[in-house]
């Protein structure tokens, strides 16, 4: 008897330990270990002399009929299978001294005892149920089947430790074994749920049974302890405000940092967090102008003529120009409507169909070969003769106001001599022109010396007036 006390506190201690908090639903399992009273007298059996007639007939009387071991003497495990109701076995022992108003001889009591228990009530801490049930006993060597039924009440201290009243009438089947009351008094521990994390919260009620968190939020954790758990938190790792979703607003404008550009600068929701002190819609950030509303297309700079070159670059601020002019306008210095930067002669007015130089027109062509027909040279040589030198000039007046004008000086002779003395004769006078002006400063790029010898005759070769005529030079426009 003593060896079995101290198993039954050895269990006792055992399950304690290793309870976790929680509820019936999340502890399934409960163990209840105590002492025990039989009492046969209060049972209204008429058949029994030890009884009373009249049911709970000193029901209380704790002294005259009540058997107890001074010692645990029961032990009973059971477990929730939901709505309130738990199935689970019992076993007890004591020593029967007292039957009903006799004396016994210090009769054995064993019992084990299925069991069928409905809690009233669910989650109080005075927590009533009521139980059936069935089982054996044996009195010595006499044993019977016994049908139960009783009621009781646990005292939760925790929700796991608590102390448990329970009284039940126990209906022998045999006439040799007396009915009998047996009272319970013990100790009752509730365990057997999981709790994965260790939060205290049980994986059942546990929306993140994985991760320790905090009862307010299921078992979800909130990491930077700002009210709003990591889930729904937006930065999870930063305490910031409801407002902000759960993320800081270190500059108070209403822009979550993680969203802000500008964090530590109070500015516009619209501008990503970022201030714009010249309210141009540019952030300051961005704004190369700052202080001075201007365009976004111009980096937040004005341009005051809207040329497109911002007035901090532009070196004409108030008059329109292009940007490949630092946003002044072309100049055109002769004026003759094509701009210097497409004019091929800026200095002298010409025509837009000529790139902005002058063009030849028939009468200038006309005057150049008047003169050009009057260089006289040396008789059957090309040197220019000294005569001829104003002639020159007044060509090279001409060919300078044409500047990008090229020209072709042709040399002529009349018919008299051989062709190939002609045809070189020609080709030398011809030279010896271009030479001249080329000295003088034409471009030489400008100028092609042909001689065509006697070919092209203008007048008759058989007068002395016709070959005078037919020995010429001609300068002509190349078009």
């Amino acid at each position: 008897m003593k060896h079995l006390s101290k198993l039954l506190v050895v269990a006792l201690v055992f399950v304690g330990i290793n309870s976790i908090q929680a509820q019936d639903e999340n502890n399934p399992w409960q163990v209840s270990i105590g002492v025990n009273a039989i009492d046969v007298y209060p049972t209204n059996d008429e058949n029994n002399p030890f009884s009373s007639t009249t049911l709970f007939d000193e029901y209380f009387n704790v002294t005259d009929h009540w058997n107890i071991l001074p010692s645990v003497s029961y032990i009973g495990v059971s477990k929730y299978i939901g709505d309130g109701f738990s199935v689970g076995a019992r076993g007890s022992l004591n020593r029967i001294e007292k039957l009903g108003d006799f004396d016994a001889d210090d009769l054995s009591h064993y019992a084990i005892d299925g069991t069928i228990k409905y809690n009233i009530l669910k989650n109080t801490v005075v927590d009533p149920f009521v139980e059936i049930g069935g089982g054996y006993t044996w009195v010595d060597e006499i044993g019977a089947g016994t049908v139960n039924g009783g009621i009781g009440v646990n005292f939760w201290f925790s929700d796991n430790l608590g102390f448990t009243l329970q009284t039940q009438y126990k209906h022998a089947f045999e006439d040799y074994l007396v009915k009998h009351f047996q009272h319970m008094a013990g100790l009752s521990i509730k365990f057997g749920g999981t709790d994965t994390d260790g939060d205290g919260i049980y994986d059942k009620d546990d929306a993140c049974p994985e991760v320790a968190g905090l009862a307010a939020f299921n078992g979800c954790p909130d990491s930077d302890g700002d009210g709003i758990e990591d889930a729904k938190d937006a930065c999870p790792n930063e305490a910031g405000s409801k407002e902000m979703n759960g993320c800081p607003d270190s500059d108070g404008d209403g822009v979550a940092d993680k969203d802000d550009a500008c964090p530590n600068t109070a500015g516009l929701p619209a501008l990503a967090g970022c201030p714009d002190a010249d309210g141009d819609g540019v952030a300051d950030k961005d704004d190369a102008c700052p202080n001075t509303a201007g365009l976004p297309a111009l980096a937040g700079c004005p341009d005051a003529d809207g040329d497109g070159v911002a007035d901090k670059d532009d070196e004409c601020p108030n008059e329109a120009g292009p940007a490949a002019n630092n946003g002044c306008p072309w100049p055109d210095s002769d004026g003759d409507g094509v701009l210097d930067k497409d004019d091929q002669c800026p200095e002298v007015a010409g025509t837009v169909a000529n790139n902005g130089c002058p063009e030849v027109t028939e009468e200038v062509q006309k005057q150049l070969n008047d003169y050009a027909r009057t260089i006289l040279f040396d008789t059957g040589k090309s040197s220019i003769k000294a005569e001829s030198t104003s002639v020159m000039v007044d060509i090279i007046q001409i060919l300078n106001e044409y500047p990008t004008a090229k020209f072709t000086v042709e040399g002529h002779t009349d018919s008299v001599g051989s062709d190939q003395l002609n045809q070189k004769l020609s080709e030398e006078r011809a030279n010896s022109v271009r030479n001249f002006l080329i000295d003088k400063g034409i471009d030489a790029g400008r100028l092609t010396a042909i001689g065509y010898g006697e070919e092209k005759p203008i007048a008759t070769n058989n007068t002395r007036a016709g070959r005078a005529q037919n020995r010429r030079v001609e300068i002509n426009l190349v078009k």
